[in-house]
């Protein structure tokens, strides 16, 4: 690699995006391969759901001892779900524990998601939120909530309580407003409760490139050279345009009296950064998103891609507000509606977990059944 491209990860570090990596594994942490990524790619976060830990569940033999231990002792589906998936968290809560220190707490974070299949349930995902806030046991960690319409006063309940939130699967400019007012709400019930709110932090998490798989689709279905013009423009517009929203919300006399408290802003973070089409450059969601104050969690072979290719063209959000509407006017003339786009795209985030989630029950059943056929 060239003296030229060493260090552009460096460059977005100082351009006031925070690397995350978005994968974690037994494996990884055994390997010690996080702590090099931290060391090499300037990595200060990672964020996890439950696709990733069905992946790492069904490769690898990482987890045997583990899942044989709690096979021995009976443990139920659940909760030995729960002590796998927290035991990876904690642990790389620990690996980046320095990144969390050196960053006064703003970085350094390990997220883990409550279970999916709580996203319609407030009550439940609240008392989900406190057992594996209580269970993980580390001040560098998030617990991921879904930003649907249950989990929002579950957000606000959790940060009131000060417990930090990465709020997950957001796609609507709608929904962020919400969830940033959900976000306010729980530090002003914090304040009201005695909470020091410089030890509370939260991120909200918009997903970028499934936007594009959605709109694309329906614009290879259109078929036109004007529907053909705005394939892969609407991702990169939703976000900037989030971004937008998020620069209103912190002018606000309201955030104002919470910063003024001691508060830190909700960062905004860009999720589903791998291009999913191959006719897209593979560094596309991290060079179009560069903004101070955001945070771009990207799959182990995006952080590759972008150290080894990318390209750094200063702030590529500012001045592109304008631009980006006029992109969801063009989407809406060829009757492709923004809301009925990010509604679909919800439910299927949503559903998309659940079927993940099961899959690492699943994949831990059986494995803790052969442990009791040996």
């Amino acid at each position: 690699m060239g003296s030229a491209q060493a260090d552009v990860l460096g460059q977005l570090t100082e351009a006031g995006v925070a690397v995350w990596l978005d994968d974690i594994s037994r494996e990884r942490l055994v390997t010690g391969s996080l702590s090099e990524l931290m060391r090499d790619r300037h990595v200060v976060g990672v964020t996890s759901n439950p696709t990733i830990f069905a992946h790492a569940l069904s490769t690898g033999s990482a987890y045997d001892p583990q899942i044989s231990d709690l096979a021995t002792r009976d443990v139920r589906l659940d909760e030995a779900s729960r002590m796998v998936t927290t035991y990876d968290i904690r642990w790389a809560c620990d690996v980046l524990r320095p990144a969390y220190d050196a960053s006064g707490g703003l970085d350094g974070r390990v997220s883990i998601e409550v279970d999916p299949g709580l996203a319609g349930d407030t009550a439940k995902t609240i008392a989900e939120a406190r057992a594996l806030w209580w269970l993980v046991d580390r001040p560098n960690m998030f617990i991921k909530i879904p930003a649907t319409a249950a989990g929002l006063p579950a957000i606000t309940a959790a940060l009131a309580e000060g417990i930090s939130v990465n709020v997950t699967l957001i796609f609507a400019l709608e929904r962020y407003r919400e969830v940033i007012d959900a976000f306010m709400a729980g530090l002003e019930l914090a304040v009201a409760a005695g909470h020091d709110l410089a030890g509370i932090t939260s991120v909200a998490s918009f997903f970028v490139s499934r936007v594009d798989t959605e709109v694309d689709r329906r614009l290879d279905k259109i078929g036109t050279s004007e529907a053909a013009a705005l394939r892969g423009k609407a991702a990169i517009a939703n976000a900037r345009l989030a971004y937008e929203v998020f620069e209103q919300s912190v002018a606000t006399p309201r955030w104002r009296a919470l910063a003024g408290a001691g508060a830190r802003p909700q960062r905004p973070l860009w999720a589903s950064t791998s291009a999913k089409d191959p006719a897209y450059r593979d560094t596309i969601y991290v060079e179009d998103l560069v903004a101070p104050g955001t945070v771009n969690t990207m799959p182990e072979a995006t952080v590759h891609a972008m150290a080894d290719h990318g390209v750094m063209r200063g702030n590529t959000i500012a001045g592109s507000y304008d631009d980006s509407r006029a992109v969801f006017a063009d989407l809406a003339a060829l009757g492709i509606e923004y809301d009925d786009v990010v509604k679909v795209l919800e439910e299927e985030g949503v559903a998309k977990f659940v079927a993940s989630w099961q899959e690492l029950l699943a994949t831990i059943r059986s494995e803790m059944a052969a442990v009791g056929q040996r």
